[in-house]
């Protein structure tokens, strides 16, 4: 067996086992994702509601 050899069958091994994760997974991950980053959004803004009426009452 020769390297050339030995490293294609490594890459169809890592191929292979990236099929079986994606074909498992599907698009949950991307939508997971996208939920956790409103998630975020919304959580941030909040706080910098928060943060500007604590500034506003200061300058007063």
């Amino acid at each position: 067996m020769s390297s050339r050899e030995m490293m294609e069958s490594i890459g169809d091994g890592f191929y292979n086992t990236a099929g079986i994760f994606y074909d498992n997974i599907g698009n949950i991950f991307n939508y997971s994702c996208i939920v956790l980053g409103f998630i975020g959004l919304f959580y941030w803004l909040s706080l910098q509601r928060k943060f500007d009426k604590q500034d506003a009452a200061k300058k007063h």
